[in-house]
C-alpha cells in the first residue's frame, strides 16, 4: 500500500491508534503526522485523549490497536526506556525535579551506574550543552534556588542530555512570566531549527498560532482536524474545532459601580507550616461589586494568603487551589458534596436525621443551573470531569450568595468551555454586588476578569494597578520582580 501524501517526511507517524480502558476509548483511530523539525501543536478539551496519546508516544501506555512509526520505520515503545532510547522526551507541566540538588545531578540523575562519577567532569558537559542550545544555567546551582523558569530550563536540559530529537512539552507555559515565555518561545524555535522535532499541548490558542507550525485538534478520541497553516487560523476557529460548537473568547464584563467595603486587610503576615514568612505586610480593601485579581507566578504566597482570607468572618464561597484534595470529597456523589457546608443546617437536616429527599431535589436543581453533566446525582465525582467537579464546587460555594468569594486558580487545568461557564458564573456574582478576590497564574485571564489587579512577588503586592489601564509588560515585570 503507498504512503499517504500527507505521512511523507514524517519524523513521528501514528497510524489508526485505538486506547480503550474498560468502556470509555480514550484513542479512537487516531492518525497523526508530526514533520521532522516542526514545532507540531495538539489542542482538545479535557477527556479529549491529548494525555493518553502523549503517554503511548512516552511509552508510559501501549495502544491497544495501531502503529508507531519513527523516521519511517516501525517501532514498539514498551517503556519509559525503550522511548528514551528511540530519543523521545517528555517535559511534563508539574516539573520532575529534586529541589535538593544541584542542576548537574537533576539532570544525569538515573543516567548511569558509574559509581566512580566524575561531577566536574559532568558540570562541564552540561555547561557546554546549555551554552549550544543558549539555555545557559548555573551547573552547580541547586534547583530550589531557581526561578520557574530556569527550573524548566533544567528539565529540556534533562531530555536533550539524553539525546532526545523528539521533545513532548505538557503546557510548558502555564506557570511561566511573560517575560519566561518569551524566552521559552526563543529556545522553541531553536531546538526546531536545529533539527528537533517538537510536540506542544497547550490550552493558550494565541501562543499556538504564533510559535506552531501544524496543529492537530482531538474531540472524544478523534482527531477532527489537522492544519498546516496555523498562522493562518484564528482562535475562534480553533477554539469550535475543539468544543464542537461556538464558544465565546470575549468575557462581556458589564460595568458595574463597586460599593461599601466588604473586606479589610492591613500589615497581613502569614507564616508557613516550616515557619517561614511567606505573606509580608500586604493591605488591601475590597468592595462589592469589585474583582481583585491577584496575578503571580505560583508559589508566591498566593495559596497562604487565600487560605488566611478563608477564614475571616465574612460570609465566603471559598473555590479552593486544589478541588480535587480540599474541594470535595471524591468517594462522595454529588449530592453529598453539594452540602458539605450545611448537611447540620435546615431544610437538609431536621432532628439530626439527614432529609434524603431534600438533599436529591437540592442536586437535581443544581445540576441543572450549572450545566452539572452526569447520569443522576449519585454518581461518585471522582467519576466525573475537572470541569464538571469544579461546576459542584461553585454550586455549593455560590449558595446563599455570599457577600465575599475567593477564587483561587478557578478554571486551572479546564477546557475552553468549562473555563467559559466558570468565569461568566463569576461575573454574575459580581454584577450581583459580590466582593471578588480572583487568584490565577493565567495571567490574561486575571486582566480580562478584574477591575485593580495586584502584583505578587515573594510574598508582597509589590504594585496593585487598574486593570483597564494595565499591560501585559507592565504586570509581567513586576510578576518576575524587575520593577517594583
Amino acid at each position: 500500500m503507498p504512503v499517504p501524501q500527507e505521512f511523507v517526511m514524517a519524523y513521528l507517524r501514528l497510524e489508526n491508534i485505538t486506547k480503550q480502558f474498560g468502556a470509555f476509548i480514550a484513542n479512537d483511530n487516531v492518525n497523526l503526522c508530526v514533520e521532522s523539525g516542526s514545532i507540531h501543536a495538539i489542542l482538545g478539551e479535557n477527556g479529549a485523549g491529548k494525555s493518553t496519546l502523549m503517554n503511548i508516544i512516552s511509552g508510559l501506555y501501549q495502544p491497544d490497536t495501531g502503529q508507531i512509526y519513527l523516521q519511517e520505520q516501525l517501532i514498539t515503545i514498551n517503556s519509559s526506556a525503550d522511548a528514551i532510547k528511540l530519543g523521545i522526551g517528555m517535559i511534563y507541566q508539574h516539573f520532575m525535579l529534586v529541589p535538593q540538588l544541584t542542576v548537574t545531578e537533576n539532570i544525569i540523575l538515573g543516567t548511569g551506574k558509574n559509581i566512580n562519577l566524575n561531577l566536574r567532569q559532568k558540570q562541564a558537559e552540561i555547561k557546554a550543552l546549555s551554552q549550544a542550545y543558549n539555555l545557559e544555567i548555573d551547573p552547580t546551582a541547586k534547583v530550589e534556588d531557581l526561578s520557574v523558569g530556569m527550573q524548566q530550563r533544567v528539565e529540556i536540559l534533562k531530555v536533550l542530555y539524553r539525546q532526545a530529537k523528539l521533545l513532548i512539552l505538557d503546557e510548558p507555559t502555564a506557570v511561566l512570566t511573560p517575560l519566561e515565555v518569551k524566552s521559552l518561545i526563543t529556545i522553541l524555535r531553536q531546538l526546531a531549527a536545529n533539527g528537533h522535532t517538537i510536540i506542544f499541548i497547550s490550552h493558550k490558542l494565541e501562543e499556538v498560532i504564533n510559535l506552531c507550525d501544524a496543529v492537530t485538534v482531538l474531540r472524544r478520541g478523534k482527531v477532527v482536524a489537522t492544519t498546516t497553516t496555523t498562522q493562518q487560523t484564528t482562535s475562534q476557529q480553533l477554539a469550535e474545532l475543539m468544543v464542537g460548537r461556538q464558544v465565546s473568547l470575549h468575557l462581556n464584563k458589564k460595568p458595574v459601580a463597586s460599593g461599601e467595603i466588604v473586606l479589610s486587610v492591613k500589615d497581613l503576615q502569614v507564616k508557613d507550616n516550616r515557619g517561614v514568612m511567606v505573606v509580608k505586610n500586604i493591605s488591601f480593601e475590597l468592595h462589592a461589586g469589585e474583582i481583585l485579581g491577584i496575578a503571580g507566578v505560583d508559589g508566591n504566597g498566593q495559596r497562604e494568603l487565600a487560605e488566611a482570607l478563608a477564614q475571616t468572618g465574612v460570609t465566603i464561597g471559598y473555590i479552593p487551589e486544589d478541588r480535587q484534595k480540599t474541594g470535595l470529597i471524591l468517594q462522595f456523589n454529588i449530592a453529598q458534596n453539594l452540602i458539605l457546608k450545611a448537611f447540620k443546617n435546615p431544610p437538609f437536616s431536621r432532628r439530626g436525621l439527614l432529609q434524603q429527599e431534600v438533599i436529591k431535589s437540592n442536586a437535581v436543581s443544581a445540576m441543572e443551573e450549572f450545566d452539572i453533566r452526569a447520569p443522576d446525582v449519585n454518581v461518585k465525582v471522582s467519576q466525573l470531569s475537572g470541569g464538571n467537579q469544579q461546576k459542584i464546587i461553585l454550586a455549593r460555594e455560590l449558595a446563599g450568595e455570599p457577600k465575599l468569594i475567593i477564587a483561587m486558580q478557578p478554571t486551572r487545568g479546564l477546557d475552553i468551555g468549562a473555563i467559559e461557564a466558570v468565569q461568566q458564573r463569576l461575573l454574575a456574582q459580581r454584577e450581583r454586588g459580590a466582593a471578588i478576590l480572583y487568584i490565577s497564574t493565567e495571567l490574561e485571564e486575571v486582566m480580562a476578569m478584574s477591575d485593580r489587579i495586584a502584583v505578587m512577588y515573594k510574598g508582597e503586592f509589590v504594585d496593585i494597578l487598574d486593570a483597564a489601564n494595565a499591560t501585559v509588560e507592565k504586570i509581567g515585570l513586576l510578576m518576575g520582580g524587575v520593577e517594583k
